[in-house]
Formats: C-alpha cells, structure tokens, sequence
C-alpha cells in the first residue's frame, strides 16, 4: 500500500493495519493525539466499520477500508460539505483505474455513496473531531466494495471487480490519496466566497437522479422528484410535483429506468 508521489510531497503520512476495530476511529483517535497533518490510516480488515446513522459496514478483506485524518483543512462551518468533495475524489480514482469507457458507469448518490450501474460500489463517512488546540478536526472514511459486496444488502450493490477485474485495493487506493490531494489543494486555494459553490455544482454534474429522479425516505415519510441541486448548507434540493423541496437528511433510491416504464406500463400499481 502506498500513498502517490503528490500526495506524499504534500505531507501525508500513511499508516497501514491488518485488523483494527474502524478505520475512521482510528483516525479521529489519532487527531485528538495530536496529528500536526494530513495522515491516511488503512486496514485490511475491520471490525467494527461503521457506516452511516450507526450502521453496520461490512468489512470482508480484499476491499479498500481507509480514512484520512484531517487538520484544519476549512472553517467548521464549511466542513459537512467536504463530504461531497470526498465523493468527487473518489469518483476521480475508480475512473482513473477503470478500463476506457467505462467512466460513465459510476455516479455519486446524496449523500454520501458511489454507484456502479446503480448499484452501490462505495460509502463515504465523515466525522467531526474535537482537539485540545481548538482547531478542527475532520476525518474522511472511505468504504469500497472491490472485491465483494455483501450478499444481504436491502439494495442493489456493486463491486469494482464488475468492470475492473484485476484491480486491487492497493492500485485503487494510490488513486484515491492523489485524487484526494489534488482536490483538496483546489479547494484550499479557491476563493472562499464561491469554492462552496463550484463544489456543489461539480458534485451536480455526476449525481444520479437528475434525469429518472429519485425516492428519499424522510422522517415522515417518502419524497420523490428530480435531484435538481444543492442548496447553500450542502442539503438536497428535490424537484417534486409541489416544487422545490430541501431535505436535510434521507436515505435515497435512485429510480432507474427499468422502473420508470413498469410504472409507466402499469401506472395504478405505485398506488396501491
């Protein structure tokens, strides 16, 4: 395993584990230790991955489990929305190491996934860490299914090795450091009055359920429209039949074609 060549010239440390409980604990650990910069922490296996809203990630070795520790990289304010950064580096790793043409195959999902033809390739976790000098402290953990996918999922789920076979963690993860750096020294260098902006609307540009739209299941129920944006604090903008609606947080289906003609073919059905 190792770190790129930008990334290592930046400063990132890289401190590689067979077992260990969760990658993004140990990176939130290592924070409030002290970590002076950037540093990567990977493990072969987990534990006790966590995912989103406290849930379980599977973590069977052969996939990439890894979470980069984070000094100050922006005012706290801004940190929730590097979320969708992480997701745009990632996105730019699996294309670099995936065949020719395949770059339209992956799309990102509000808010924190990657999809392979649909189907969930990977989940991004971020974690926010307090530090006795009183700066921030973020961790970014990244969950990818290289190798294998869990077989019990409540959804559809994909693995790298679907359309990179012969791609390992190792190559992958060479990918994911530089194309991290890289998006991370754009976004620290940018005007802070409009770098929000312009990673909002880059994130657009690869989000699925622009066009078929999309199912999110909210608190009191479910919304469905078009993913039409993001607003100014990073929440999803759905264009459903009432208009523009802002949700803060929701687990989202991405409504593929397939569906959308059964629906159409049979169009009492999603009324029952």
């Amino acid at each position: 395993m190792e770190l790129s060549p930008h990334a290592r010239a930046l400063g990132y440390a890289l401190d590689v584990r067979a077992v260990t409980g969760s990658t993004n604990d140990d990176a939130a650990a290592a924070l409030r230790a002290g970590a002076s910069g950037p540093l990567w922490i990977v493990a072969t296996r987990q534990e006790a991955g966590r995912g989103r809203l406290g849930r379980t990630w599977a973590s069977p070795e052969g996939n990439l489990y890894a979470s980069v520790a984070l000094v100050a990289p922006c005012p706290m304010r801004e940190a929730p929305q590097l979320g969708y950064l992480a997701g745009l580096a990632l996105l730019d790793a699996v294309r670099a190491v995936a065949p020719e043409g395949a770059a339209g195959r992956f799309a990102l999902k509000w808010p924190n996934d990657l999809l392979l033809d649909g189907g969930k390739l990977a989940g991004i976790l971020l974690d926010g860490v307090a530090r006795a000098d009183g700066r921030t402290g973020l961790v970014m953990g990244f969950g990818v299914n290289v190798v294998a996918a869990p077989a019990d999922a409540p959804y559809a789920v994909a693995r790298l090795a679907d359309v990179a076979p012969g791609i390992g963690r190792e190559r992958l993860f060479l990918a994911l450091s530089d194309a991290l750096a890289e998006r991370l020294t754009a976004f620290a260098g940018a005007d802070p009055q409009v770098r929000l902006a312009r990673l909002r609307e880059a994130w657009l540009t690869q989000a699925a359920g622009r066009e078929g739209g999309a199912r999110v299941r909210v608190a009191d129920g479910f919304k469905q429209g078009r993913v039409a944006g993001l607003d100014g604090q990073g929440r999803l903008l759905l264009e459903t039949e009432a208009g523009i609606e802002t949700i803060e947080a929701g687990d989202m289906t991405i409504i593929s074609r397939d569906m959308r003609e059964r629906r159409d073919s049979h169009p009492h059905e999603g009324r029952r």
